[in-house]
């Protein structure tokens, strides 16, 4: 890729306008260019313009592939619809001109060279979600203008009016690439201390030319295990045995210490029945590691807000305010002199880190955001931000966006319970469309996220296609059972219901057929069910552990 002016390139040349380069991707056909070829503008923030990339397009380097077999070409094609898919998960943003992988704090506290370096060179790597995409340019750094730092998540910018005061209001959520996957395929953590589902979530204000923000991060239970999918609704959670939890419990609490001060635990989970193993183990890892920077608080959430009692959640936040109050959040006066820093954060947990999350998440937000208008003179003395119907309902619905884009691109779906976020209670319609939404979770947990899980590795590099392979881990042939007992059950479940609508000459002679074709449907259904692993859709590209 060399870098030219308008006149050495040939009249014969083809041409296409572009908003961006995502980078390249080497596929067995060789070589793919991946461009952005269309934005969304989303807002400003401190004065730079943030994007959203809605579509975008993948160029082949190769003017053909008949050199390929049939086989590699079915490859290719497999291949090129899983970097598709990926790019088509709504949520990625850029900026042309300011560094979105940063929270505001961290970009207040860098030095002269940092300030000096390209986007691509000074990101922060965990939230790059084309970093893989990118290697190639890194070495090119007269190309690095064209080239933006990708984040994965969910970004809205809001302009508010409080008291006849005007201000801007931003959330922005950047998911980690470490650790990346959807739900049954990918939990815990890795060696590294990597946690599954991370994401860190920065709340904005800017009103004046003051700025404030306060920071939280989100990732699942940081030791080591699995809940694969078994066509079960809900599969039993299993730790590993064979690891030492504590080596990449520490190096995750290590790294969040070091990038965000003191942290305290809100585990969410149930404290009984399947999830209660994991919340007896995460409190017995964090008494064992020792460290004063760590506190640990378990809420059984499903537990205290049972039978519609929404208003409990009051109870962790009493139990936390002392805590928010002296973590604070980091403030910065119209003149750029930064008044506070945020000394720690909240680690938001449940199982998925998707729906009680965020809700707890959007309650100690909306805490923080009354202190900093107050202080930033918005608030009078006394108001309440509930108090102001239309910012709440704005900040609800806002809150409840980022619930939905951060389960569709972990479980498949829009976040359950987001009729409480955005309404500030529980309605019968919220959870018919709960029901309607675990059934589709249900749905593409077995039978589709293994291509999603296969998709996402490709595109960031956990496998690595090579040009011209012959053999690809795409091509796994099914065992007989896949394809035998769900034929055998279905003709078996159409038999009987024939037999009950088409009854035979007497009673009996229905009954034994009815008995018959039943039975049969029911006992194949229960060998399915046994051999569950062998019918769900699981990955084929890279081998995820297995944690039993």
């Amino acid at each position: 890729m060399t870098l030219t002016v308008k006149r050495d390139i040939p009249a014969s040349a083809e041409t296409r306008p572009i908003c961006g380069l995502m980078g390249t991707i080497r596929l067995v056909a060789g070589m793919y260019l991946v461009v952005i070829t269309k934005k969304q503008k989303v807002g400003d923030l401190l004065g730079h313009a943030v994007w959203k990339a809605v579509d975008f397009d993948i160029i082949s380097y190769k003017k053909t592939i008949l050199h390929l077999t049939d086989n590699q070409m079915q490859d290719n094609k497999t291949f090129l619809s899983m970097i598709n898919h990926v790019l088509h998960t709504d949520g990625f943003y850029f900026a042309t001109d300011y560094d979105l992988t940063h929270t505001l704090q961290r970009l207040a506290n860098t030095s002269p060279e940092f300030q000096e370096m390209s986007l691509l060179e000074r990101a922060d790597q965990r939230f790059v979600w084309n970093g893989h995409l990118l290697r190639e340019f890194i070495a090119q750094p007269e190309l690095h203008k064209f080239v933006y730092p990708v984040v994965h998540g969910f970004i809205t910018m809001k302009s508010s009016c409080i008291n006849g005061k005007v201000f801007e209001w931003s959330i922005i959520s950047r998911r980690s690439c470490f650790r990346a996957g959807v739900r049954y395929y990918v939990r815990g953590i890795d060696s590294e201390g990597h946690a599954a589902n991370y994401v860190e979530t920065e709340q904005i204000v800017q009103y004046n030319s003051a700025k404030a923000s306060y920071v939280q991060t989100r990732g699942s239970i940081p030791f080591y295990w699995s809940q694969r999918p078994n066509l079960k609704y809900k599969p039993k959670p299993q730790i590993s045995k064979s690891v030492n939890h504590l080596d990449g419990f520490q190096r995750h609490f290590d790294s969040q210490i070091i990038l965000y001060g003191r942290q305290v635990i809100l585990n969410l989970i149930n404290q009984k029945g399947s999830e209660k193993p994991l919340e007896l183990a995460f409190d017995k890892m964090v008494t064992s590691l020792g460290n004063g920077m760590i506190k640990y608080i378990a809420f059984d959430f499903h537990k205290e807000c049972s039978r519609m009692r929404w208003h409990r959640l009051q109870i962790l936040l009493d139990m936390v305010a002392e805590m928010q109050d002296e973590f604070g959040y980091f403030l910065v006066d119209a003149d750029g002199k930064v008044l506070l820093n945020q000394e720690g954060t909240f680690r938001s947990n449940c199982m998925d880190c998707l729906d009680r999350t965020n809700v707890i998440q959007s309650l100690l937000a909306r805490r923080s955001l009354q202190s900093q208008l107050q202080r930033m003179g918005v608030l009078h003395m006394g108001q309440q931000i509930e108090e102001q119907a239309d910012f709440e309902k704005m900040y609800k619905n806002a809150w409840a966006d980022n619930a939905d884009a951060c389960a569709k691109q972990y479980a498949g779906t829009g976040a359950l319970k987001t009729d409480f976020t955005r309404t500030g209670k529980r309605t019968q319609w919220g959870l018919l469309m709960d029901g309607w939404n675990s059934v589709i979770r249900y749905y593409k947990n077995n039978f589709s996220d293994g291509f999603r899980q296969d998709s996402i590795d490709l595109f960031l590099g956990n496998y690595a296609a090579e040009e011209g392979d012959w053999t690809t881990p795409l091509r796994d042939p099914k065992d007989w059972k896949f394809l035998t007992l769900p034929i055998i059950m279905v003709v078996a479940f159409s038999m009987c219901i024939i037999c009950l609508l088409m009854a035979g000459d007497t009673w009996t002679e229905t009954l034994a057929y009815v008995l018959f074709w039943g039975t049969a449907s029911v006992v194949t259904g229960g060998v399915i069910l046994f051999n569950g692993r062998d019918f769900v859709d699981a990955p084929k590209l890279v081998q995820k552990e297995k944690l039993d």
